[in-house]
């Protein structure tokens, strides 16, 4: 599903598939997995994490087991961050107990308050048990569009350099991406003990897409809503969006976000 359905992101595919594989074959863990996505808007984040749950977990996004944090709608307030804290403890400590091979997806981490996100550190580590609770099955996701602008100005760099976006490892972009968002002082992971212990084990980056790449998400998104694949129609959605760098657009700046709201302009 990875390899047909996810457009354009090879770094993503082989990390996630990576990480995943050896922590589900793994009977006895030594910590919980804990996965970072970063990326710009529409590159491919919250359909990742969401097709993962829907493979593992029965009901997918909706199973009892699969817990969702918004920091705009779970802690909006800032000065209450002190009550958040206590609360999103005894929430994941409690759901744990109930099940240890939940997985807890947080979205927005470049909204999170500094310091919140802290509390679950006791969870992410290597330790046996936290609380009496044996956690070391679980699966932490955490979803940012922090350093997708590094991610978008590297990947346009290696552009114009003449180096295909496929070619792009991971260690050309990890630097850039650590320092967007383990270093300002705006992102959730700001500070956080939980960079500063090494409890991340994947930093998995979302590349700009192209306007090929974007044609694709218009076809398949025409199949999923019935509609005749028409090549005018494919040409003149992709078009619509708006590129980047404002000369040459090579990438989308919305990445495949609004496709699905365009189709019915064009159909």
């Amino acid at each position: 599903d990875l390899a047909v359905n996810l457009v354009g992101q090879p770094l993503v595919r082989q990390q996630v598939m990576k990480g995943l594989r050896e922590f589900l074959e793994n009977r006895n863990p030594v910590k919980p997995l804990v996965m970072s996505f970063h990326g710009s808007t529409g590159t491919g984040k919250t359909y990742v994490s969401s097709m993962l749950v829907r493979y593992l977990f029965q009901g997918g996004l909706q199973s009892p087991y699969v817990h969702q944090f918004s920091p705009i709608l779970h802690f909006p307030h800032a000065e209450r961050i002190e009550q958040y804290k206590e609360s999103l403890k005894r929430w994941i400590q409690g759901n744990l107990t109930n099940c240890g091979r939940s997985a807890f997806l947080f979205d927005e981490m470049d909204k999170m308050h500094p310091g919140l996100i802290d509390v679950i550190i006791p969870f992410l580590g290597p330790s046996w048990v936290v609380y009496g609770t044996n956690y070391r099955k679980a699966i932490f996701i955490f979803i940012s569009n922090a350093g997708g602008e590094q991610i978008n100005e590297m990947t346009l760099d290696l552009w114009r350099a003449r180096k295909d976006r496929e070619e792009i490892s991971l260690q050309d972009l990890e630097p850039a991406i650590s320092k967007a968002v383990f270093e300002n002082p705006q992102s959730g992971f700001w500070k956080s003990g939980i960079i500063n212990e090494d409890l991340i084990d994947f930093v998995v980056p979302f590349l700009p897409l192209k306007h090929h790449h974007v044609k694709q998400c218009v076809v398949s998104e025409l199949v999923q809503q019935g509609l005749e694949v028409r090549p005018d129609v494919v040409q003149e959605v992709a078009d619509s969006i708006p590129y980047f760098p404002e000369e040459e657009k090579i990438f989308s700046s919305t990445g495949c976000k609004t496709v699905a709201s365009r189709i019915s302009f064009f159909f």
